[in-house]
C-alpha cells in the first residue's frame, strides 16, 4: 500500500510539474487553466512566471487584400472587360467586319501574354458550379426571351430537326471519326476511349452563332434562315450540356453494355419532357404572380429573375435538362408576364437580362484569350487537325442530308445557298469552351481536349466570323424587307391562317394552323383569365396599330426634341436649366400639320368599335359619333388657321360659325 500510495504521489507530481512548464509557454489568454492549476508557493512572486502580455498599438493604417481578393478581381476582370467593349465602339466600324467575340479573344490573348511574361497565374474564377450555376443561366435566358416567338413556332418542327438530331449526328460521328483515328500508333492517342472521344465530339457541337445571327440581321436575311441559325444555336445548347452530363458518366465506366445504352436513351428523352414541364410552372406561376402587383410596381422585374433562375435550380437538382427549363419559362413570361407588369418594369427586364448575358459571355471569351497563353496545354497536331476537318465534314454533311429529308415538308424550301449559310454558320464559342474547362480531372487526356476545343474556336470564330459576311453578300442569299409591320400586312396574314385553317378543318388534316387556332381558343377561355389581369383578348391587329402608333409619335418627337427613350435625371434637369437661355427649335408649318394630320386621324377612338346587327334590314344609328368627329375636324383646321395649337372651346365660336363650318363639312363628307 505504501508502495502504491508513493508511485501515484509521484504520478499526481509530474502531471502538476508538467501542466505548470505548459502554462509558462502557453498564452495567458487562457484562464480555464490557471484556475484548475495551482501555482507552488515559490513562484508566486516569481514575475517571470506569468508575463503579462504585450501591449499592440491601434494601427492607423490596415489592409487584408485576402478577404476581399474574390469579388475585387472579379469586378476588375468585369471593368478591364467593359472598357474593351467600349473601345470598340467608338468606332463602330470595326465591329461591322470584325465580330466582338474576336476582339474580346484578341484582348484576352495580351492580358493573358502579360500575366504569362511576369509569371502571373490567371485566377481559378471558372470552374464547374461558378459556370453551370452563375454564368450559364443570363445567357439562355437571354437567348430565350428574346427569341422570336412567331416565326419560331410556326418552324419549331425544322428547328428542333436541326438542333436534335442534328447535334446527335454531328457527336456521333465526329465521335467515331476520332476513335477511330486513335485506333492508329503513329498519332499517339491510343489511351483514348469511345466513350472519351463522344464526350469530346458532343462539346465541339456546341454551336454559338452570335457573329453568324449579328451580320444576318445587319444583311436582313429571309426570316426562315435566321430563325434557323438562332434556334439551333439555343436549343443545341440544351441537347449538348444534355450529352455533356451523359457522357461524362459514360466516362467514368470501365465497360459500357447494352443496357447502359438503352438506358441513356431514355434518360435524354425524360431529361428533356422533364425541362420543358418544369418551365411551363414556374413560367405559369410567375403570371399567375405578376397579376396581383399593380400596387407594388417596384419588385415586378424581380419576380422574372427570381422565378427563371429557381426554374434552372430545381431542374439541376433533379438532374434533368436546365437549359430547356429555363428556355421554356423564359418563353411563358414573355408572353404572359409583359400584359400584367408596367411599361417601365419591361424596361427594366430587357435591359438588365441583356446587361447579365453580355457580362457573362465577355467574360468567358476574355478568359478563353486569358487561358490560351497562360495554361499548359498539350500537343497532339494529328488529332487537332483531324478534329477540325471532322467537324467541317460532319457539319456540311448534316446540313445537305438533314435538308434533304426536311424540305418535302416545307412550304418555303431552303436552297443550296441557303444550306451552305447553316453550314458555315456554326461557329464555336462560350459553352463549348466552358464546358471543356469545366471537365473532371479523372477523364484522361484533358489538356488535349482543351488545346483542340480552344484551337476549333479560334479558327471558326476568327476564320468564319471575319468572312461570313463578304461571302453572305457576294452569294445574294434571299433577303426580308425589314419594314414589313404594317398593318396591311398583319391583316392579310391573319386572313391567310384563318383561311389555311378552314380548309384544312374542312379535308381533315391537322397542321400548325389547325393546332394554333386550338391553341388560341383555349388560350383566351381558360389561360388568360387565370393568369392575366386585363383577360380580355387583344387581337394581333390592335396591338401591332397601337404599336406602331407609338413608334411613330417617339420617331417625330426625336426629330425635334431629341431622345426620349430615358427619364430625366438632376444632371439632365441642370443641363435643361443651363441651356434655356439658348435659342429652342420651332415647329415648322409642316410638322404642325403633320401632328394634327396624326391626332385627327389616329387618336380619335371611335366609341362603338364593333357594330352590333339586330337584323339584316336594320343597322345601329352612329349619328352621334359622326356629329362628335366632325366637330372635331372643325376644331382642329380653325386651330390650324388661326396657327395656333390649341383647341378653341365650341361655345367662343359665334353660332353662325359653327353652322357655316358644319355645312362645308357635310358637304364634303357627302361629295366624297
Amino acid at each position: 500500500m505504501e508502495m502504491g500510495t508513493s508511485l501515484l504521489s509521484g504520478v499526481l507530481f509530474l502531471c502538476c510539474t508538467g501542466g505548470i512548464c505548459e502554462l509558462q509557454e502557453s498564452k495567458p489568454s487562457a484562464q480555464t487553466n490557471f484556475q484548475s492549476v495551482k501555482p507552488f508557493p515559490n513562484e508566486i512572486n516569481n514575475p517571470q512566471a506569468f508575463p503579462e502580455p504585450e501591449r499592440t498599438s491601434l494601427p492607423v493604417f490596415t489592409m487584408d487584400y485576402h478577404r476581399i481578393q474574390i469579388p475585387f478581381e472579379f469586378t476588375l476582370w468585369v471593368l478591364l472587360a467593359s472598357f474593351a467593349k467600349i473601345g470598340f465602339h467608338i468606332y463602330h466600324k470595326i465591329t461591322i467586319w470584325i465580330p466582338e467575340s474576336c476582339l474580346l479573344i484578341a484582348i484576352g490573348l495580351i492580358v493573358g501574354a502579360i500575366m504569362h511574361s511576369v509569371k502571373e497565374e490567371p485566377p481559378a474564377v471558372l470552374n464547374t458550379n461558378v459556370f453551370f450555376l452563375y454564368m450559364l443561366p443570363p445567357i439562355i435566358l437571354e437567348n430565350g426571351y428574346f427569341m422570336p416567338t412567331r416565326p419560331f413556332f410556326e418552324n419549331v418542327g425544322t428547328v428542333l430537326w436541326y438542333a436534335v438530331v442534328g447535334t446527335l449526328w454531328n457527336s456521333i460521328g465526329i465521335g467515331l471519326s476520332l476513335f477511330a483515328i486513335c485506333q492508329f500508333e503513329v498519332f499517339g492517342v491510343q489511351d483514348i476511349n469511345l466513350q472519351e472521344n463522344l464526350l469530346f465530339a458532343s462539346i465541339i457541337s456546341a454551336v454559338d452563332p452570335v457573329a453568324a445571327l449579328n451580320v444576318f440581321e445587319d444583311i436582313g436575311v429571309n426570316e426562315q434562315l435566321y430563325i434557323i441559325i438562332f434556334g439551333e444555336g439555343l436549343f443545341n445548347d440544351a441537347v449538348t450540356v444534355v450529352l455533356y452530363s451523359m457522357f461524362t458518366f459514360l466516362a467514368d465506366l470501365p465497360v459500357v453494355e447494352s443496357s447502359d445504352v438503352f438506358l441513356g436513351v431514355a434518360r435524354f428523352f425524360v431529361v428533356a419532357v422533364g425541362g420543358v414541364l418544369f418551365g411551363l410552372l414556374f413560367g405559369f406561376v410567375a403570371a399567375f404572380t405578376t397579376r396581383f402587383t399593380h400596387n407594388v410596381r417596384q419588385i415586378e422585374p424581380l419576380f422574372i429573375f427570381m422565378y427563371s433562375y429557381l426554374a434552372y435550380l430545381v431542374a439541376e437538382l433533379f438532374s434533368i435538362s436546365s437549359v430547356l427549363a429555363i428556355i421554356t419559362c423564359a418563353i411563358t413570361m414573355k408572353y404572359y408576364v409583359e400584359e400584367n407588369v408596367s411599361q417601365r418594369s419591361c424596361t427594366t427586364i430587357r435591359h438588365v437580362v441583356k446587361m447579365l448575358a453580355t457580362v457573362s459571355e465577355t467574360l468567358i471569351f476574355f478568359f478563353l484569350g486569358v487561358v490560351t497563353i497562360t495554361t499548359d496545354h498539350e500537343w497532339n497536331w494529328a488529332y487537332i487537325l483531324f478534329t477540325l476537318l471532322f467537324a467541317f465534314i460532319w457539319r456540311g454533311i448534316g446540313m445537305l442530308v438533314l435538308t434533304q429529308i426536311v424540305n418535302p415538308f416545307r412550304t418555303i424550301q431552303y436552297t443550296f445557298k441557303d444550306q451552305f449559310s447553316l453550314a458555315y454558320g456554326g461557329l464555336r464559342g462560350a459553352i463549348c469552351f466552358a464546358l471543356v474547362f469545366t471537365l473532371p480531372d479523372t477523364i484522361n487526356r484533358k489538356n488535349l481536349f482543351v488545346t483542340a476545343s480552344i484551337a476549333i474556336i479560334i479558327f471558326t470564330v476568327f476564320i468564319q466570323g471575319i468572312s461570313i459576311r463578304p461571302i453572305v453578300e457576294y452569294m445574294n442569299i434571299r433577303r426580308t424587307h425589314k419594314d414589313l409591320s404594317t398593318i396591311n400586312v398583319e391583316i392579310h396574314t391573319r386572313i391567310m391562317e384563318h383561311a389555311v385553317c378552314g380548309i384544312e378543318d374542312l379535308c381533315g388534316q391537322w397542321s400548325h394552323y389547325y393546332w394554333k387556332d386550338k391553341f388560341k381558343k383555349f388560350n383566351d377561355h381558360v389561360l388568360r383569365r387565370i393568369l392575366l389581369r386585363d383577360n380580355r383578348a387583344e387581337s394581333s391587329i390592335v396591338s401591332l396599330y397601337k404599336k406602331l402608333e407609338l413608334q411613330n409619335a417617339i420617331e417625330l418627337l426625336d426629330t425635334r426634341m431629341g431622345d426620349l427613350s430615358a427619364a430625366p435625371s438632376v444632371v439632365s434637369l441642370n443641363d435643361e436649366r443651363k441651356e434655356s437661355s439658348r435659342p429652342k427649335k420651332k415647329f415648322l408649318a409642316a410638322d404642325g400639320r403633320k401632328m394634327h394630320d396624326i391626332l385627327s386621324k389616329n387618336m380619335y377612338k371611335i366609341r362603338h368599335k364593333t357594330m352590333a346587327y339586330t337584323n339584316k334590314n336594320s343597322l345601329p344609328d352612329n349619328s352621334r359619333a359622326r356629329e362628335i368627329l366632325i366637330r372635331r375636324h372643325v376644331s382642329i383646321r380653325r386651330s390650324l388657321r388661326a396657327g395656333s395649337f390649341r383647341e378653341l372651346p365650341e361655345e367662343n365660336v359665334p353660332k353662325s360659325q359653327r353652322h357655316c363650318d358644319a355645312d362645308k363639312n357635310n358637304l364634303t363628307l357627302s361629295s366624297s
